[in-house]
């Protein structure tokens, strides 16, 4: 990367991205999955590389990761695949991500001859590219047939180019398994953000909490119900979601009927609007996990403050106009954040991780807990595993950490993945 386009990412507020090492070339690859949808990726290469990295997030734009710079000059190429719904996450269904995910690896391995491929999932990435990988080594017939709505999707008619590592770097349990937890149960009417059930409102003192700089404590009395109350209004709106989903597709449904072309021109109208347009979902209040203010909730090795990774106020966040999951597709509700729906879950996908793996936790996350992440690793039935942690944040704002957890990184590729003859 040139000083110059350095210069242009600082101005848009990634102050601490570095330097790409010299001889770096960036080149972005246009990608059209099987259902013709585009998306892209970014190559970066320095020349000779025979393994390469590989990034994604599902909404997020990771094509400044941090990682690059280390990966690059350990000798491997970094690419970024920005898959289609790229900074929008309103309808994103994770299935048809896969799609893209596939493209893109496939043109890896036959247009540019990389021996081996690595996922580096952060964060959201995790699940996303857990989710992939488990796909890619299921034979076929087995793989999925349809999404988490119903519709069809049939992943066995599609090549899915299997990864030969696995790097997991500060990942959460995956969008809907963290909606399961951060999603407040005292919400009393879908419609109205305001009402309040006193008995399963955590930011309610008489429940235990306490602002800052007090700590919060909750009582096994009280969380047990609460988490009831989680799963409860999570299935409600899995049901909201498949209603408004079959209403939909009852219009669609119309419009394929022999006599809908004779039917009144206002009464098309009528159907068509409905069979296209569908309806949106809101859902109020969803930054209300307990342990972000409760520190004795997975407590083993943390070493995070109090909050979340949308600031040190969780109550006013949990009724800000923006929000984890506020505007969504019913589609998308379902496949990305439903805990009960949706498929991109880090722990269960884990479980069919064969290949090397990397486990890198952050311990002053406040996303990613190190007991949830120990589990996961524990589950997972590869041979050649590793986890370590490292002090630091979910977006490691502490460079001296992220240049730790860097390390560990290029450490452990290093004697698994060949590297070019000239690093």
């Amino acid at each position: 990367m040139t000083e110059e386009k350095r210069i242009s990412a600082t101005a848009i507020g990634v102050i601490d991205f570095p330097a790409l090492p010299a001889g770096t070339e960036t080149t972005l690859i246009p990608v059209a999955a099987d259902d013709d949808a585009g998306s892209r990726g970014v190559l970066y290469a320095r020349g000779g590389e025979r393994t390469v990295v590989i990034t994604a997030h599902p909404r997020g734009d990771m094509t400044r990761h941090y990682a690059a710079p280390a990966v690059l000059e350990a000798g491997y190429a970094f690419y970024v695949h920005s898959p289609r719904s790229l900074n929008n996450d309103v309808d994103i269904e994770h299935e048809r991500l896969l799609l893209d995910l596939a493209a893109g690896l496939k043109h890896l391995k036959d247009e540019r001859g990389y021996e081996k491929i690595v996922l580096l999932g952060n964060s959201g990435g995790g699940s996303l590219l857990t989710f992939y990988q488990q796909q890619a080594t299921t034979p076929s017939p087995g793989r999925l047939t349809d999404t988490a709505s119903g519709d069809p999707l049939d992943l066995n008619a599609v090549e899915m180019p299997k990864a030969d590592g696995v790097v997991l770097l500060a990942a959460h349990p995956g969008q809907g398994s963290f909606m399961l937890t951060s999603i407040d149960p005292s919400v009393i009417d879908e419609d109205d953000p305001l009402l309040v059930d006193p008995e399963l409102d955590m930011y309610n003192p008489a429940n235990g909490y306490r602002p800052l700089p007090e700590g919060s404590k909750y009582s096994a009395d009280f969380l047990e119900p609460y988490r009831a109350a989680q799963h409860a209004r999570v299935a409600r709106l899995d049901a909201r979601a498949h209603a408004l989903i079959a209403e939909q597709n009852r219009y669609k449904q119309q419009m394929q009927e022999p006599g809908f072309a004779d039917l009144p021109l206002e009464e098309q109208h009528y159907i068509t609007r409905r069979a296209l347009v569908g309806q949106y979902m809101v859902v109020h209040r969803t930054e209300a996990d307990p342990a972000f203010t409760d520190l004795s909730l997975h407590a083993w090795k943390s070493t995070r403050k109090p909050g979340s990774i949308l600031g040190a106020r969780p109550d006013q966040v949990n009724y800000a106009a923006s929000g984890f999951g506020r505007l969504v597709t019913p589609r998308a509700w379902l496949s990305t954040w439903s805990g009960l729906s949706t498929r991109a879950r880090l722990a269960e996908n884990l479980k069919s991780v064969h290949e090397p793996l990397l486990m890198i936790n952050y311990t002053a996350d406040s996303l990613c807990f190190p007991d949830d992440n120990k589990a996961q690793f524990d589950a997972t039935p590869a041979e050649d595993k590793t986890m370590d942690f490292v002090d630091a944040d979910h977006f490691t704002t502490d460079l001296a950490k992220r240049a730790e957890a860097l390390q560990l990184v290029v450490d452990w590729l290093a004697p698994r993945f060949p590297a070019a003859s000239n690093a």
